[in-house]
C-alpha cells in the first residue's frame, strides 16, 4: 500500500526525468532477465514499443498474445480497462508508432550514471544491458511499494514479448491498435 507521502513523491517524479529513468531501468532490467531477449533490450524501437505497452497496460493485452488480461502482475484497475489510453505518462504518435522524445536524455543519463551500458544489437542497432549497479538499483526500486506495480508490469511485458523484435512489436501495435495509430505524427496518444 502506498502512503500519501509516497504517492505525492511519485507524482512529482512523474514530471521529472528521474521518474522516466527509473521506469526505463526497470523495463530494461526485466527484459534483459528474460532468456528470449538474449540478456539485453535490443534497439530503441523495441524500447519504445515495450515502454508503450508498459505505460498503456490495458492495451498490452491486446498486442501481446502471451499476456492474459487477468495476469495479476499487470495490476489493471477497472479505470485502466475502461479507459486504456488515460495514462499518467502519455506518448506521442511518431513515424514508427509510439515515441517519447525524452528517450535520448533518459538513456544517456542511465548510461552516464553507470546503470546501463551499450552493447551491440541486431543488424547494427544499439542494445541496452543493465550493469550490476543497475540491476541492484532496479531490485531496490522493485522492492519499494511506489514502484512495485511498474516492476511487476515490466516483468509481465518482458516475458510476454520474448522473441519479438522491435519491428515485430511495431507491426503488432499497428495491426491491433490501428485506430490509435491512425493519427497525425506528434499527436498525443489518448
Amino acid at each position: 500500500m502506498t502512503t500519501a507521502f509516497e504517492a505525492a513523491e511519485l507524482a512529482l517524479l512523474r514530471e521529472d526525468l528521474a521518474y522516466h529513468q527509473a521506469r526505463v531501468l526497470l523495463l530494461v532490467t526485466a527484459t534483459a532477465a528474460e532468456r528470449g531477449h538474449n540478456r539485453k533490450l535490443d534497439g530503441l524501437t523495441k524500447l519504445a514499443k515495450l515502454d508503450f505497452l508498459l505505460r498503456y497496460p490495458a492495451l498490452a493485452t491486446q498486442v501481446l498474445d502471451e499476456l492474459d488480461p487477468n495476469d495479476p502482475r499487470l495490476h489493471l484497475s477497472e479505470d485502466e480497462v475502461r479507459q486504456p489510453t488515460d495514462v499518467e505518462a502519455p506518448m506521442t504518435r511518431y513515424k514508427y508508432g509510439p515515441w517519447d522524445d525524452r528517450y535520448y536524455a533518459i538513456i544517456g543519463a542511465l548510461v552516464g550514471r553507470g546503470l546501463l551500458r551499450y552493447a551491440r544489437g541486431r543488424k547494427g542497432s544499439v542494445a541496452l544491458v543493465p550493469t550490476s549497479e543497475g540491476r541492484d538499483l532496479a531490485g531496490q526500486l522493485a522492492d519499494a511499494s511506489a514502484w512495485e506495480v511498474i516492476a511487476e508490469r515490466s516483468r509481465a511485458i518482458a516475458q510476454a514479448s520474448t522473441g519479438l523484435t522491435g519491428n515485430a512489436l511495431k507491426d503488432l501495435i499497428y495491426q491491433r491498435l490501428s485506430d490509435l495509430m491512425d493519427r497525425p505524427h506528434r499527436q498525443v496518444i489518448r
